[in-house]
């Protein structure tokens, strides 16, 4: 290891990652490169108590369905519920069986208790209502929509009634049936009722748009911002659904950017409240194109970090996590000539890392890239060093 790499490495704490920064940013996004690792998700937790108490962060958002993490921002702003149904109810893909999002959960509701209602923490989930085998029915966040508008506005100014949605939606699953991933034909995205309700969500995202000034004063910022994500999940699921029943070559790379596209757009809102420490795969969080072999062959699009840094510029950072061994899923240590090897000669088991600094220290010599043997495991690209604000390196991620 030369000295000059050495001098890219730094105690995992907030104020380290906050000096590899030019300002304090709105959304800053720790990501990972495998999932279910309480190791890392500690790691989050801990930085995100330092983000909270030195830097004034008021928000943590995570890979995980924003309309079940509603569940969650209710129990640890108001106490609404139990600890136990925040994590059942909360939480998509699993992560609700965590010890360590138990414990994050957990903190911010004690944080919260008997602070202002300005001062306490917030609690998002930024991906859609989303599956690797399908998407959710558009029902919840429609009839949510509906029922938000219907209860405050003229009723002549709705495009339709609660009953006339209920019978274009049909029954859920025929939404969430899980052959229509594999198969177009499967699934209902393209059906007239479909197309009727595209049309339908449309319209009533346009009128609590235009009804913005009443509706804040009638109900509040915050109901109105629901009704809001209600309105960008119903759209998105529709368009979702809609490029699932599509039958061309550009279908999987439509899905991937869409699902994107979604989350992109509520990290925007949650960026609009306040700093945020976001945390998802990196390959949702990096500024390049994000890449994945499907069955029908590669897809590649835009990460909803890119998009969101193409909006907010430096006001969106992005801190990459590699690691160097995962003994459980017999993932070993990594050869001494990628970035992984470099890092893993170092004595300590983690560090926040200069990535820019250590690009420039490498010099032209750019590392070879990492072969994972365990499809779990996306190993760091030497070539998007530079363009990462920093990295947090973990030597070996033991099983708890």
């Amino acid at each position: 290891m030369t000295p000059d790499i050495k001098d890219t490495a730094h105690a995992v704490e907030a104020t380290a990652v906050m000096r590899l920064l030019p300002a304090r940013p709105r959304l800053l996004a720790l990501g990972e490169p495998t999932h279910g690792e309480d190791t890392l998700l500690d790691l989050r937790n801990e930085l995100f108590r330092q983000l909270v108490e030195q830097e004034g962060y008021g928000t943590i958002a995570i890979e995980s369905d924003c309309m079940r993490g509603l569940v969650v921002d209710d129990y640890v702003t108001s106490g609404t519920g139990t600890l136990d149904e925040a994590m059942e109810h909360g939480f998509s893909h699993g992560w609700g069986t965590s010890a360590a999002n138990r414990e994050l959960v957990r903190w911010m509701r004690a944080y919260n208790d008997s602070r202002p209602a300005s001062e306490r923490l917030r609690f998002a989930g930024f991906d859609g209502p989303l599956e690797i085998t399908g998407a959710a029915s558009p029902r919840q966040a429609l009839t949510a929509l509906h029922g938000y508008l219907a209860a405050r506005v003229d009723v002549h100014l709705l495009p339709c009634t609660a009953e006339t949605l209920d019978r274009l939606l049909g029954t859920d699953d025929r939404w969430t049936n899980p052959a229509a991933m594999r198969d177009p034909a499967q699934s209902v995205g393209r059906s007239a009722e479909a197309g009727q309700l595209r049309l339908l969500a449309d319209d009533l995202v346009a009128l609590l748009d235009e009804q913005t000034p009443h509706l804040i004063t009638a109900t509040s910022r915050h109901d109105w911002d629901r009704a809001r994500l209600y309105g960008r999940t119903a759209i998105g699921l529709l368009r979702y659904h809609h490029w699932m029943a599509n039958t061309s070559p550009a279908r999987m790379t439509r899905l991937c950017a869409l699902r994107d596209s979604m989350m992109a757009q509520n990290l925007l809102a949650v960026a609009a409240r306040g700093p945020a420490l976001i945390h998802a795969h990196n390959s949702h969080l990096q500024r390049e194109k994000s890449t994945m072999q499907m069955w029908e062959g590669p897809v590649e699009w835009w990460s909803a970090g890119a998009l969101v840094s193409a909006q907010l510029g430096q006001e969106y950072a992005f801190v990459a996590t590699a690691l160097g061994t995962i003994p459980h899923q017999g993932v070993d240590a990594p050869p001494p000539d990628t970035v992984e090897g470099l890092l893993h000669a170092l004595p300590e088991n983690r560090y926040v890392i200069d990535a820019p600094q250590l690009a420039t220290a490498l010099g032209d010599t750019l590392p070879v890239p990492r072969v994972s043997p365990w499809f779990g495991y996306a190993p760091l690209d030497p070539a998007h060093l530079a363009d990462s604000d920093g990295m947090v390196f973990v030597k070996d991620v033991l099983q708890s």
